[in-house]
């Protein structure tokens, strides 16, 4: 019967040690056998923003850190900014505009990583058009995709060259391909990312002229895209963030480090993907993802600042937000 008992209380000893393991209970740590489950939301299909995810979980990084990563394409039921505010997603992929209207009407999300140092996008046309600056755009027509933040970044840079923004016709192209929207006439220019379109344009053998927004000092530059997390993930699972991101920043510096390699592991997630283009694609975001920085992930004050301030002055937002809040390098290893 002593011995029996012995048994029953040995046992409940070891149930009662093993606790939880998921996100909202106890963490384990790195050495426990079962390992913590996180959901990271894409904003868009699996591309080259999204390469040290995916070489943090295929080379074992996440698991070593005592992590389960799940790496989800867009979901319905809400942008990915709610997803992650409502705790449907632990993490996902934003950017700094959507982050800062978020924060304006009350959602709780945070910035934890830039996960390109600068914006890499700019307004492109093939290079018969003629558009080389931001005066040119006068008199063409603007393949628009319904965002409001298009019609005042357009306005921004043209008036900054002291041009007339009342001249560009907009024509709403939503989600339609570049390359078909010029090759029919359709359109002039639209807004793309030099990193994938520019350099799918290059692969194509297609002269582009690009107007990036960077270089011309009109509109603030700003991080896109960066890696977002709840305030409640903050506050109630500091060290599985520190964790997920020690593994996510091992991914993306053996992107920059190793990018031919690490296209090879995207592609191999998204085989649908053009290989050439991943390939070379990854090769310019390289030397992109860190850009200047000590680290990659590392965000500064004043970009989140100057950017919000320039939304609020061109009525994109209803008032300014904390930008110390809007951000963290916390986690960052």
């Amino acid at each position: 019967m002593m011995r029996w008992l012995m048994l029953v209380i040995l046992l409940a000893l070891g149930l009662s040690a093993c606790g939880g393991n998921g996100a909202g209970g106890l963490s384990p740590t790195p050495t426990d056998p079962e390992p913590v489950r996180l959901r990271v939301g894409l904003d868009w299909t699996p591309n080259t923003n999204h390469t040290g995810l995916y070489v943090a979980r295929d080379r074992g990084f996440y698991r070593e850190q005592g992590l389960e990563v799940e790496i989800l394409q867009a979901q319905e039921g809400g942008t990915v900014e709610q997803l992650v505010a409502t705790g449907r997603l632990d993490l996902g992929i934003s950017y700094q505009e959507a982050v800062t209207e978020a924060r304006v009407v009350g959602l709780p999300i945070v910035s934890v990583a830039a996960i390109i140092q600068s914006n890499t996008s700019g307004f492109a046309s093939r290079a018969a058009k003629g558009i080389t600056t931001p005066a040119d755009f006068a008199g063409h027509r603007y393949g628009a995709w319904g965002s409001p933040v298009e019609q005042a970044v357009i306005a921004g840079l043209m008036e900054c060259v002291g041009a007339d923004a009342s001249q560009v016709q907009f024509v709403d192209i939503g989600s339609s391909d570049f390359f078909v929207a010029t090759e029919r006439d359709a359109i002039d220019f639209a807004w793309i990312f030099a990193g994938w379109t520019g350099v799918e344009a290059a692969q194509r053998d297609i002269d582009l002229n690009i107007v990036m927004i960077r270089d011309l000092n009109c509109i603030p530059d700003y991080y896109t895209p960066v890696l977002i997390t709840s305030e409640e993930l903050i506050a109630t699972q500091p060290d599985l963030l520190r964790r997920f991101m020690a593994a996510t920043s091992a991914g993306y510096q053996y992107a920059i480090e190793e990018p031919d390699t690490a296209a090879t592991i995207l592609l191999q997630a998204a085989p649908e993907l053009d290989a050439e283009l991943v390939t070379q694609s990854q090769v310019y975001l390289a030397s992109e993802y860190q850009g200047n920085a000590p680290r990659w992930g590392e965000q500064r004050v004043e970009v989140w600042r100057d950017y919000a301030q320039w939304m609020v002055d061109r009525d994109l937002l209803s008032s300014m937000i904390d930008p110390e809040q809007a951000f963290t390098n916390a986690f960052l290893p």
